[in-house]
């Protein structure tokens, strides 16, 4: 059982009381809290949710930049109880409308640069009753909802003597990438956040230190961010987006030694020419996903002395991790050791152990309660389904090697990954055939230069269809959120076939790749 002050708002309320004065959360745009004033920022929003009649077992659906009030509004949901469900701030159109109805929420927290996406949707919406819009006080479109502006919203008194959640509560309903059709709604337990900073290096940063991420608080790494602050007694530096630009500022403006990377951001940083400067910075430790291939270069050429990474997804949290500096940059960790009693297989079709150096499913559970997930939101097929024999089946292919070293080799299924996005093919898939000139098209990930995924479509156009690859791109940007627009089009005359089920066989698009047919967006001459 975990200790209830480790839960993280109570872990918060803790840092509160020992660490008052000290910074917890500082954007580099300028607004920071203490400990004490973010506890304080908690419980001010947790009384402007219940005063506009949020409670126990609701679900809320947010929208926010990734910033200080993108937590605010989770944590302050999590001491009613409420169920926070942080939507992409990318989403727009049937992405946006698909988790709005699916969670079911009848009330939306959505900053005021996003409420246009509301108009093209909102009569098709069922559930929703609310729309709070914090950060403005003007204006909005008209909407048939009851409309709550800012100065109104956090008008009432913070709330106090609640109980707040235990470890085996939700914590939020994050929604990941659908293999077979839209996205689903993780439960996501207490429990499995508390277990996610564990798999961080004991010495990632010293009490007070600063750890910077730019992980959005909509996302799984964003959520644990905070904690990893929380229970190594630091701060969380935050940054709306990523910044090739701005990143070695940030990092000697506030003193940063250890930082979370996505393996595309360290692959975008190496693109930089050479500076003279380069290894003048603070930084000691990156904890990077996946370790980029020449991460000697990268260490070398910034100074960095130790990197260290893992394997998790939003379902189970972390159960490989490296330590610092592992032998080979490809692997992905090794099992955790002790608490909370991770199981990790590789197995076969039937749930079989493969011998070492063999591909096969990865497979997880736990011996502590609730670290994974509590299943898909209203999906309870597909819960049993993932969960079958016992174990958590991620639907990622790995080898192992003799000294127990794990690597990734493929998704089974079709989910892709691209610069740190979960992207469903089944949803761009449907983008694209809303086009009227599309007959059908197949949607695979190919290998990006930076690491993780590209976007590919392969697509069959109707007959006499003259639709070329900018159109089709002009055509999705409005409504397509823009990670999941492809970068590579191939028109083709017809999608490889089973013969049984006329199910496409996207393994035959995986293994035909880029070809000399292929239109790359990001490569065509400047007009």
């Amino acid at each position: 059982m975990i200790e209830r002050e480790l839960v993280l708002p109570h872990a918060i309320a803790a840092r509160a009381r020992d660490m008052a004065d000290t910074p917890a959360i500082v954007d580099v745009a300028g607004s920071s809290l203490t400990w004490a004033g973010l506890h304080d920022e908690i419980m001010r929003w947790s009384g402007a949710c219940q005063a506009i009649g949020i409670g126990s077992g609701d679900t809320v659906v947010t929208m926010l930049p990734n910033s200080i009030d993108a937590y605010l509004v989770w944590l302050g949901t999590a001491w009613l109880n409420a169920v926070e469900v942080p939507a992409n701030n990318m989403y727009l159109g049937e992405t946006l409308l698909h988790i709005l109805e699916d969670s079911q929420a009848e009330t939306l927290i959505i900053s005021a640069r996003y409420v246009e996406r509301l108009t093209g949707i909102a009569e098709r919406t069922t559930c929703l009753r609310t729309v709070v819009v914090p950060d403005t006080t003007d204006g909005v479109p008209a909407l048939p909802y009851r409309l709550i502006r800012g100065e109104e919203f956090l008008s009432a008194p913070p709330t106090s003597g609640l109980v707040g959640p235990e470890y085996h509560d939700v914590s939020s309903l994050l929604y990941t990438s659908g293999t077979t059709g839209p996205s689903k709604g993780v439960m996501v337990p207490w429990a499995e956040l508390h277990q996610a900073p564990q798999v961080m290096p004991p010495d990632l940063i010293e009490s007070g230190d600063p750890y910077y991420s730019v992980y959005p608080a909509f996302h799984l790494s964003g959520k644990v961010a905070l904690y990893v602050a929380a229970v190594k007694r630091g701060s969380l530096l935050l940054r709306e987006t990523f910044s090739v630009g701005e990143f070695w500022n940030d990092m000697r403006a506030h003193n940063v030694k250890a930082v979370g990377l996505l393996g595309p951001m360290a692959s975008f940083l190496m693109a930089v020419p050479e500076a003279d400067n380069d290894s003048d910075n603070p930084v000691e430790k990156a904890v990077m996903g996946p370790i980029i291939p020449n991460v000697d270069e990268f260490m070398k050429r910034f100074g960095i002395n130790r990197v260290a990474t893992g394997y998790g997804m939003t379902e189970i949290g972390f159960p490989l991790v490296s330590g610092w500096n592992p032998p080979n940059p490809r692997t992905c960790g090794q099992r955790r050791e002790g608490p909370p009693y991770y199981e990790v297989r590789i197995v076969d079709d039937v749930d079989e152990p493969v011998p070492v150096g063999t591909p096969g499913e990865l497979v997880v559970r736990s011996g502590d309660p609730w670290v994974l997930n509590r299943g898909y939101w209203r999906q309870p097929e597909r819960t049993a389904e993932s969960w079958r024999n016992g174990w958590w089946h991620t639907g990622d292919v790995f080898t192992e090697d003799e000294d127990g070293w794990l690597f990734f080799v493929d998704r089974k299924k079709d989910a892709l990954r691209r610069r740190g996005e979960n992207i469903s093919s089944f949803e761009v898939e449907a983008g694209i055939s809303a086009h009227p000139d599309v007959l059908e098209v197949g949607v695979v990930g190919v290998p990006s230069e930076h690491g993780e995924d590209e976007v590919k479509a392969v697509i069959v156009r109707r007959e006499g269809s003259k639709l070329t690859e900018p159109e089709l791109i002009e055509w999705l940007i409005p409504r397509m959120p823009r990670f999941m627009i492809p970068r590579y089009v191939e028109f083709a005359a017809n999608l490889p076939k089973t013969d049984a089920t006329f199910r496409t066989q996207k393994f035959i698009l995986r293994e035909q790749g880029i070809t000399s047919a292929t239109w790359d967006r990001e490569n065509q001459p400047a007009t």
